[in-house]
């Protein structure tokens, strides 16, 4: 199995990195953080990661600058990197995909487009560690065609089961609140009652097999999670 990605996080709004890092860890990358651009130089001189999420104002070193000198180095010529900022003008977009940002995301953007951006980037980088394709126990889930198996029969799940499920496999045994379930997989500038997502959860089992081991786990008075003894055949029915 490949190692997960490795992402270093370069941003001085603390509040920022706590929220990117906490968005990364929970796609099941790792996620590490500097909150000024000498200390990141050090830490990517030490171990490269697979990615770098860079804000371009950063003290120490700037995040243009420290770009800069990245595409320099052999070791990270090709180190993807997304650009953060709060300049929008075109002529900084420019100038900061210029210097070697192979993406550009102006302050305040959403998080889950800024994790796609992510995911595309590590997807060329990195195409063994971000298969499009979740398996656990029976079950296989294909993020580029859209479909579900279990025990090699296809499923049909609406669009919210499918992104559900797609979560939960992402993080196998990680228990889940209702309200980080509703941030993740509904967006936080969605605003639905905690209990739409018992709903979804029990639309979810039912599309899985009635009747049939049920891989979600209930963690009373905490949330959901998928039982990772279910892909040792382990799991009891309900």
């Amino acid at each position: 199995m490949s190692a997960k990605p490795r992402i270093l996080v370069a941003e001085d709004d603390e509040s920022l990195s706590l929220l990117l890092r906490y968005n990364i860890e929970a796609e099941g990358w790792g996620a590490e953080v500097a909150a000024r651009g000498d200390e990141a130089e050090m830490m990517l001189r030490e171990a490269p990661p697979d990615l770098l999420v860079l804000d371009w104002m950063l003290p120490g070193v700037s995040g243009i600058e420290l770009c800069r000198r990245l595409r320099l180095r052999r070791e990270t010529e090709r180190l993807p990197i997304v650009m953060l900022t709060a300049r929008g003008e075109e002529t900084d977009r420019v100038r900061g995909l210029s210097t070697g940002a192979d993406d550009y995301v102006v302050k305040p953007f959403s998080v889950p487009e800024l994790m796609a951006r992510i995911r595309s980037l590590l997807r060329r980088a990195r195409p063994e560690a971000t298969g499009d394709i979740l398996a656990f126990g029976d079950l296989e889930l294909d993020r580029g065609q859209h479909r579900v198996r279990r025990g090699g029969q296809p499923l049909r799940l609406g669009p919210t089961e499918f992104r559900l499920l797609e979560y939960l496999m992402s993080n196998p045994g990680r228990v889940f609140s209702r309200e980080q379930l509703l941030d993740r997989v509904w967006g936080r500038d969605v605003y639905i009652d905690e209990r739409t997502v018992d709903v979804h959860v029990g639309r979810l089992r039912k599309a899985l097999g009635d009747g049939a081991t049920d891989p979600i786990r209930t963690v009373r008075g905490a949330g959901y999670s998928l039982d990772e003894t279910y892909a040792a055949g382990e799991a009891q029915p309900g």
